[in-house]
């Protein structure tokens, strides 16, 4: 028998309830892995919420680095003992899980388990998003919402290392150092203007920036929509502040042609890209081009305050679960 964190119905972080939890055996194509770390993602809040419908009872949690203790039938590539980290539409606060092989990466020697929890859906997310949604080139720039935290650090960084510029957003002056530190050229404190589109017009002589990446949603949609060049590309892919309002094709075009996108990771990092993404990661971060910072460290059973805490937007760099 095993501990987890059972979600009975949508709400607040106080719904959480710690109970024992009885694991089947791994099925076929799965392994069962005892957690080591389990990492913290915005996902996690909208599953709660219900903006993200789970079937309810639940076990959160979208990706976590353990180690392999068991194997179902048919699988090949895995061994009991192996050091992994995956992804997974729910079941990752937990002791242990069982998980597709699929969306799962053996964690190279030189990576921790903990960095490898912190980063793994954040950092495929980023690899997503420079690489595949809208490939970054280094003549372009970039504007990224939300730099300090953790998609948003690695952005900055990934952007820096393809040679883009980096106009970063942050909530707070104090936010504002940690995005210069990995790699944005110009800073926005959100707070701290009328206008974020103004703002970016002036770093960028009016023109505006080639693509926007925006996690916060609902607050900032307009302002990146306006901040965006001739045939600009505006990448929404989260919702921390709610959901982004309809918009118009032709708004669109009226805008100046611009197109726009609402990725989500789990069909980017499908069984037959998984392995190839995950790689590309783990090279980055082996090389230092990506330097994942763990900003907060809790307890399983204190889910309720890491939920807060990532909730209320003062967090910076990944927040990580020991179960």
């Amino acid at each position: 028998m095993t501990k987890a964190i059972f979600l009975d119905k949508n709400g607040g972080p106080e719904l959480f309830d710690m109970r024992d939890h009885a694991l089947a055996p791994p099925a076929t194509g799965e392994l069962r892995v005892r957690h080591t770390a389990i990492g913290l993602n915005f996902i996690d809040i909208y599953q709660r919420q219900g903006l993200y419908p789970v079937s309810l009872p639940a076990i959160l949690g979208t990706e976590a680095a353990g180690i392999v203790e068991a194997a179902g039938e048919g699988v090949s590539g895995f061994a009991q003992g192996d050091r992994v980290a995956y992804i997974a539409g729910a079941g990752g606060y937990a002791e242990e899980a069982n998980v597709s092989t699929a969306m799962a990466a053996k964690i190279p020697d030189a990576i921790s388990d903990e960095i490898a929890a912190a980063v793994f859906l954040k950092g495929l997310t980023a690899e997503m998003l420079v690489r595949q949604v809208h490939p970054l080139k280094s003549e372009e720039t970039c504007l990224v919402h939300a730099a300090a935290g953790g998609v948003g650090t690695l952005l900055c960084q990934w952007a820096r290392t393809i040679g883009a510029r980096v106009i970063a957003v942050v909530g707070n002056d104090e936010k504002a150092p940690i995005a210069r530190e990995n790699g944005a050229d110009a800073v926005i404190v959100r707070t701290k203007t009328d206008t974020i589109a103004g703002e970016v017009r002036k770093l960028t002589d009016g023109k505006g920036v080639d693509v926007v990446y925006d996690s916060v949603g609902a607050a900032t949609f307009e302002a990146s929509l306006d901040s965006l060049a001739l045939r600009g590309h505006m990448v929404t892919y989260g919702n921390a502040s709610g959901p982004v309002p309809a918009v118009s094709p032709l708004d669109l075009s009226r805008r100046g042609s611009l197109t726009l996108t609402r990725p989500s990771l789990f069909h980017y990092a499908t069984p037959d890209r998984l392995p190839a993404m995950a790689a590309d990661l783990f090279t980055m971060i082996a090389k230092g081009a990506l330097r994942p910072k763990i900003g907060r460290r809790f307890k399983l059973a204190d889910i309720a305050d890491a939920h807060r805490l990532l909730e209320s937007g003062a967090s910076t760099g990944a927040i990580i679960l020991a179960p």
